[in-house]
């Protein structure tokens, strides 16, 4: 092989690997974005929602998290809040249930979870089934939950994130 067909492999090898590695830090983030969230994605994202919620109050803070293209809203998490009561006052997937009370609605197994979520007084983990917004199948989900006040919000990773 000639010192000039030797540069040439030895050039076009280089633009691969060069090519190879730029796709991949292009596409990272992409690929991120759509993966699974996590019982700690969602942990992180109930906390930040109810700090919201306590320094912007309701009035602010309900319509945000119920927006569905809004910034409370990453991959299949999304905010609910209840008030004491039990009345869902915010929904990040399904508007339906705004201003009914959801405290007898149980899951696929017949469990009242929400029950459970109005027993949360400070934080906690509430587990039911429901069905995923981006696959639509019913997941097991585990909801991080916390009260501010009157109301209780929560965000959920369902069991294929795991």
């Amino acid at each position: 092989m000639t010192v000039v067909k030797q540069l040439a492999k030895g050039t076009v090898m280089r633009l691969l690997i060069a090519l190879t590695l730029g796709a991949t830090l292009l596409f990272a983030p992409a690929a991120r974005a759509g993966a699974d969230a996590t019982p700690d994605d969602a942990k992180a994202m109930a906390i930040k929602a109810a700090a919201y919620l306590k320094a912007n109050g309701p009035e602010k803070a309900l319509p945000e998290f119920s927006a569905k293209d809004g910034p409370w809203h990453d991959r299949d998490l999304y905010v609910t809040v209840q008030d004491s009561k039990g009345v869902m006052v915010a929904h990040g997937t399904n508007p339906g249930l705004i201003g009914r009370s959801v405290l007898e609605l149980k899951d696929v197994d017949g469990k009242p979870f929400n029950h459970d979520i109005q027993a949360v007084t400070d934080t906690g983990w509430v587990s039911f089934k429901w069905q995923n917004p981006v696959t639509k199948a019913v997941e097991a989900k585990q909801m991080y939950e916390v009260r501010v006040g009157d109301y209780v919000v929560g965000v959920g990773a369902y069991a294929h994130a795991r």
